[in-house]
Formats: C-alpha cells, structure tokens, sequence
C-alpha cells in the first residue's frame, strides 16, 4: 500500500528558522538508497509531482517533493531578498540530510532543474542520477522576459471558478494532462486570501524579486556549472519551448556530463510530466538505481 505523508523540515534563514513543507510518497517496503526528490518550477509546488511520485513508490522508491520556500504549504520569508538559488541550495541540502539517504535520484522543473544542476555540479553531491525538466544551462533573455510579466502578480480571485480559469492560462504551454488531476492541480496552487475575500495563488509574489535583480535583456549563462556535472542527465524538452532552445539541448548533448533527451511533441515549457508517455522515459531512466 503505497502512502503520502505532510512533513516539514527547518531550514535556517538569517532571520530565523523557517518551514519547508514536503511530501513523502512510500511503499512499505522502500528504503533510503531508492529516495527520488522531485522539486518544481518557479511558481509551482511539490504537488505537481503527485502521479510521478505515486507512481516510483509503487516501484518501490522513496519519494520527497518539497515545497521551496513562499510557495504551497511552506513559510513564507519577511526577507524577501532570501528567495534566491544559493539559499536554496542550503534549504536543500537541510532537507537532503534529513532525509538519511546516502545519495538520491533528481527530478526537477525549470526552477527545480536549476536547483539539481547547482547540487550536481557541487563536489561531494549526494546526487546521482540528474532529471532535467525544460531548463539548460544558458536561459534565454526571451523566455526569462515573459516569465517576468507574469512571475509578480498576485490577483484576488472571487472563487475557484475564476482561479481554474487562470490557472488554465498560465499553464496553457504545459501541454496535455489528465482530466481527472485538474482539480488537484487547482486545489494545490491556490489559497485562501488572509482577509477572507476569495482566493489567492499558493507563492508569494515577493519572488519575482530575483527576476528584478538579473538584467532583463540578457540570458543566464550556466555552462561553467553544467561542466562540473559528471552524474547521469535526462533532459525533458518541451517541443515548443522558450526556455530550454534546441540548440541549447544540442550543446548539452556534446559538453560536460553529456545528457540523454526527450523531447515532448505538444508541450512548451514546461511539461507537465503527469501523462503516461511524459513519465515513462523518467521511469526508464531511473529504472534499477533504487
């Protein structure tokens, strides 16, 4: 019987100790040498992973979805400068330690995909196999330029009704998903407003603050970093993506760790990774390293 757990672990922020909400998907009989972390995109939550997860630990793994700080159940932080990668990484490796696992699988969304690339390429990494979803090591000034006119908005909705229909456009470029995870997906992204009026979007809007702080019209270049990488990569690309190029893939093919590629056909960024056909290569991939 496989179960989903809530859990919080403290990460240590200067302005104290702050919760990091994360799920812990299980069957009975998985140990920590099969742990599989799963961390999602920019605005999103641990919940997306909720059909990939299901899925591993009825393969007997172990998997952790966490909540970066500001978004789903996690503390948000009165220091809003701190919703940035190299704290993030450290959030990361408190929740790595607890988990007790000597080394463990990667699964990660844009934002996600960054934060593993980051752990991977770092000497000593508990990380050994690496699941890129829709996010390379140089990032487009385009993609990063539409993101941000979105990424800081925080509208009131009256009702989940008008949430849902949001929601539908802010993830029209994920591609196709289940019908039935709908209401989930809605359920997991929204939250009630403080003051009672309606709904919310689950983040903070304080971390559109990081695309401030970065020049608008120039990409993220990464490629130091992705060279450090000697684990395993899957990349996952969004056919219609503005985030992750095809030339960008390309490079990544013939430099550093190398990496294995998938590209979604009806997808832009990023793939929802819930169908049957987006989980599969990710199965494959991690398939006999539990």
């Amino acid at each position: 019987m496989i179960t989903m757990t809530s859990h919080h672990v403290p990460v240590l922020r200067p302005e104290g100790f702050r919760r990091m909400a994360y799920v812990e998907w299980a069957a009975p009989a998985a140990e920590t040498s099969g742990t599989v972390v799963c961390v999602h995109g920019l605005t999103r939550q641990g919940r997306d992973f909720d059909a990939l997860a299901e899925v591993l630990a009825g393969q007997g793994r172990r998997v952790l979805c966490p909540d970066v700080l500001g978004r789903g159940a996690s503390d948000w932080l009165g220091d809003k400068g701190g919703y940035a990668y190299p704290q993030y990484l450290a959030d990361m490796a408190t929740l790595l330690a607890r988990s007790g696992a000597e080394a463990v699988d990667w699964v990660g969304t844009s934002m996600g995909g960054l934060i593993g690339l980051f752990l991977a390429a770092t000497p000593g990494s508990s990380i050994r196999r690496l699941v890129i979803n829709d996010i390379g090591p140089l990032v487009p000034a385009e993609g990063l330029l539409r993101i941000g006119t979105y990424v800081g908005e925080d509208p009131l909705f009256p009702d989940l009704e008008a949430a849902s229909a949001r929601l539908r456009e802010r993830t029209a470029t994920y591609g196709p998903l289940p019908a039935e995870r709908w209401e989930a997906v809605v359920r997991h992204s929204t939250r009630p407003d403080p003051d009672g009026k309606g709904w919310r979007l689950a983040y903070d809007p304080a971390i559109a603050l990081a695309f401030q702080a970065v020049q608008p019209d120039q990409p993220i270049d990464l490629w130091a970093v992705w060279d450090r990488v000697t684990v395993p990569v899957l990349v996952i690309r969004g056919a219609r993506s503005d985030l992750l190029p095809a030339e960008v893939v390309a490079e990544m093919q013939g430099r550093g760790p190398g990496c294995q590629v998938v590209e979604v056909p009806e997808a832009g960024h990023a793939p929802w990774l819930m169908t049957p056909d987006q989980m599969a290569p990710v199965l494959e991939f991690l398939k006999g390293h539990g």
